[in-house]
């Protein structure tokens, strides 16, 4: 079943939490795939390098299907999950959580861990601002500068995004047309003369 539709994150948004000494500090981030992960998690590393571990989950794209969780030392199952689950349960996408922990002195177990980071990635995706965003394909567009001004305007009535711009002898686009209003962009386009 395909969708037009799908929720993620607008921004970045930090929590902490505490339990028996120990410090949780969320981050909650949208990402665009992989890459993008890598480097907030080697980010977040940076910043706290005397934490004791760096626990993360993420979930990209439309189908769900690419996922990745890591517990990064502690008990199986017991920090990963738990953030992965947190994410889930607000059905987004496009989304990450690192969890930094500073460890303060008490064993919590694993019933201790699951709920210490789970809470805090709850409390950083709470005060997120969840919003739902169209599913696009990406397509390019060839056209001569004389329809400059009306391909902006059907551009920018249909939401499509224009991530790469070539003013070269011909103008080309490569944009991001929203699935659901795909056909009815394209006859737009269609009826602008020599497109």
């Amino acid at each position: 079943m395909a969708t037009d539709f799908f929720k993620t994150i607008e921004t970045a948004a930090e929590s902490e939490f505490r339990d028996r000494g120990s410090r949780f500090l969320a981050y909650a981030f949208p990402i665009r795939d992989a890459a993008d992960f890598k480097a907030m998690l080697a980010e977040k590393k940076k910043d706290h390098p005397k934490a004791v571990h760096h626990c993360f989950a993420y979930r990209l794209g439309i189908t769900g299907d690419n996922f990745r969780s890591n517990d990064d030392g502690e008990p199986s199952g017991s920090s990963g999950r738990p953030i992965l689950g947190q994410i889930d349960s607000r059905g987004l996408t496009d989304t990450a959580v690192v969890v930094v922990r500073y460890f303060g002195g008490t064993l919590l177990g694993i019933p201790g861990l699951i709920n210490a980071y789970g809470t805090a990635a709850s409390l950083a995706l709470d005060v997120c601002r969840i919003v739902q965003k169209p599913v696009t394909d990406p397509f390019e567009l060839q056209f001569d500068y004389r329809f400059l001004n009306e391909v902006m305007r059907i551009c920018k009535q249909h939401d499509v995004f224009i991530f790469e711009r070539d003013m070269g002898l011909f103008c080309r686009f490569h944009i991001a047309v929203p699935r659901s209003a795909a056909d009815a962009i394209f006859q737009k386009f269609r009826d602008l003369p020599h497109l």
